[in-house]
């Protein structure tokens, strides 16, 4: 089975001076759903690409969770990590697929703004596009004008992006979350091995 490398989320746990990475365990259900094996990779990783020689992954995953440290977050290390990983992943042409707050670091590494916007937690909408289905939502912040290079999947009706891909790289980014549905959607199995493969 192939390798996929997933960024994690930074918690704060302030009783025991720690902050820790996590990542929620519905994605390793996921992914070996897609055919892939899960591979963590620490916020604290600096020879990103000595730890991409060892893995060789067939393709990187930038996970939800921790807004960007630019809009008010409180994880920069992640910020540094997912740089690093996008980095490598185009240098070395290995597809990169962004995940709720992994869309918004695309669309942030590339030069799209983030905006903030109501009614996109804990709900559904029906996105209309080359993506035209029902997905969930969890996000406070989104892109509604898509970064030089990228094409347009998807939006909500109220104009938010929610997948959009880069004409040059390989890169792809959703604002849903396809870990978290029960049973997984066939059609989220099928666009993740179909980008990464």
């Amino acid at each position: 089975m192939k390798t996929v490398l997933l960024s994690q989320r930074v918690e704060v746990i302030e009783s025991y001076g720690e902050r820790r990475d996590c990542l929620d365990q519905r994605w390793c259900g996921f992914l070996e759903a897609c055919g892939y094996v899960p591979v963590p990779v620490m916020n604290c990783l600096e020879d990103m690409s000595g730890f991409m020689d060892a893995i060789s992954p067939a393709g990187i995953i930038l996970t939800g969770g921790n807004d960007l440290a630019s809009y008010g977050g409180n994880a920069p290390e992640r910020d540094a990590a997912e740089r690093r990983l996008i980095e490598q992943g185009l240098a070395r042409n290995i597809p990169v697929i962004g995940v709720c707050r992994g869309m918004q670091f695309i669309a942030d590494y590339f030069g799209a703004a983030l905006h903030k916007v109501p009614g996109h937690v804990a709900c559904r909408h029906e996105l209309t596009g080359k993506i035209a289905r029902d997905v969930n939502s969890y996000h406070g912040f989104a892109v509604t004008e898509p970064p030089a290079g990228f094409d347009v999947l998807a939006r909500t009706d109220d104009g938010v992006i929610e997948a959009m891909a880069c004409r040059e790289k390989k890169v792809l980014a959703i604002m849903w979350h396809p870990e978290r549905e029960t049973p997984y959607k066939c059609e989220d199995v099928e666009l993740f091995t179909s980008f990464i493969s």
